[in-house]
């Protein structure tokens, strides 16, 4: 996929200096009829040869989105169509919502080309449409905010619609799936989906591996925070407070670190996940801490981006578990669960005898049917 990837590169690259030229809506400025949710800035064709295998056809974009402190923002993605012809009415859509990559550039799908796994694939068999933001910050300028809920949820939802744009083929009828990062992305859609984007047809939800609950826990992050027995729990703290960091500069997050905190969220910055574990192994949440996060405009703004809605579910949810996982554990699922029947939210709960990742592959008879329950099919 290099040559295709580089071609994309370049596009993107001659069309945001051709923006700034013109004097088009950058990601900090008002928005403008240019910078509508959705509205597509470059869409790039990828090559037959550069396809991944099963996808019939491939377009990268660049699309205006609703990022951090509601500001329009610049995400990108890849639309993915299975092969054959549209079915009546188009292409029902799935949008993907992948899990936790990097806060960096270079770790997005579209620039990495890890778009289409096993898991991914199994909905382009399906016979959906399947397009895939990379989120805001991952590809466009900024810095990623990750695990900021509702910036996700606009990327996801606004793909939709960027996909709808390029490819006409594609139905106004889709679902969100996501996993872990994704899967955060994917409930905080469902439950905005039908208000901010009322011109589709949002059908419903499947979320697994999805973390909640953290921003309850932010009030403990402090230097006697000890180290937990999960994986990956540094890391996925450091990107939050780096983009935290990146959005909200009012709020002086290096004031909380020690040095070795400020040095770790430089550094992640340009990490993805796989190069960032092995470097933070052995450093604890605590020791990036010099005070507590106790700041009440500091715990308020954890609250908005890391908080998971438990009201105003309008279409059906499922959410699927692993009961050994170690990345997202199941006493923070079960706490959603119960606060979401205490909302009175219609929901599935699935758990399955597995870890993080192995929760995508062991829920798909339930998750396949589920949606194909949405679609009618």
């Amino acid at each position: 996929m290099t040559s295709s990837l580089g071609r994309r590169t370049g596009t993107v690259l001659a069309a945001a200096l051709a923006l700034s030229l013109l004097g088009a809506p950058t990601p900090a400025a008002a928005q403008t009829a240019g910078g509508d949710p959705g509205a597509v800035v470059v869409a790039t064709p990828v090559a037959p040869d550069a396809r991944p295998p099963g996808v019939a056809d491939a377009t990268y974009v660049t699309y205006w989105t609703t990022g951090p402190m509601n500001e329009p923002a610049l995400s990108t993605g890849a639309v993915l169509l299975p092969p054959g012809e549209a079915p009546p009415g188009g292409w029902p859509v799935v949008s993907w919502a992948h899990g936790t990559v990097g806060i960096a550039d270079k770790c997005a799908p579209t620039v990495t080309g890890k778009l289409v796994g096993p898991y991914v694939q199994h909905w382009l068999d399906q016979g959906y449409a399947v397009v895939a933001t990379d989120y805001v910050g991952l590809g466009t300028p900024g810095v990623h905010p990750y695990l900021d809920g509702p910036t996700e949820a606009h990327s996801v939802i606004d793909m939709v619609r960027a996909a709808r744009t390029v490819r006409p083929s594609l139905s106004n009828r889709w679902v969100a799936i996501g996993q872990s990062q994704g899967g955060h992305a994917a409930l905080v859609a469902a439950s905005m989906a039908t208000t901010y984007a009322p011109d589709l047809d949002f059908r419903g939800t499947v979320a697994t591996g999805a973390p909640s609950n953290l921003e309850n826990l932010a009030p403990l992050v402090g230097p006697g925070f000890p180290q937990l027995p999960l994986t990956g729990s540094t890391v996925f703290v450091a990107y939050a407070l780096a983009g935290l960091r990146a959005s909200r500069p009012d709020l002086d997050i290096d004031s909380y670190l020690t040095p070795l905190g400020v040095d770790v969220l430089n550094r992640v910055e340009s990490l993805c996940y796989e190069e960032a574990a092995p470097q933070l192994d052995g450093i604890s949440i605590g020791q990036l801490m010099a005070r507590p996060l106790d700041d009440p405009a500091v715990l308020a703004a954890l609250r908005i981006t890391l908080g998971v809605p438990v009201r105003g579910y309008d279409r059906p949810l499922f959410i699927g578990q692993g009961l050994f996982d170690d990345v997202v554990p199941i006493p923070l699922t079960w706490k959603l669960t119960a606060d979401l029947t205490a909302n009175g939210q219609q929901f599935v709960f699935r758990t399955y005898p597995t870890g993080h990742l192995y929760t995508m592959p062991a829920s798909l008879p339930d998750t396949s049917a589920f949606v194909r329950s949405l679609f009618g099919t």
